[in-house]
């Protein structure tokens, strides 16, 4: 649910891959963010 949440704010641009990953609460949620990313085509949003 919470990767669900940080995805869609990525993608509206309210938030910026580099900032939200830099925060350590949510790095256990990269991995799942990043595949929601590829299956909505925002593959050029993940910074890695």
């Amino acid at each position: 649910m919470m990767a669900m949440y940080i995805a869609l704010k990525i993608m509206d641009g309210s938030q910026d891959y580099e900032y939200v990953f830099g925060i350590s609460l949510y790095k256990r949620y990269q991995d799942d963010v990043d595949a929601i990313l590829v299956a909505e085509g925002k593959q050029s949003l993940i910074k890695r």
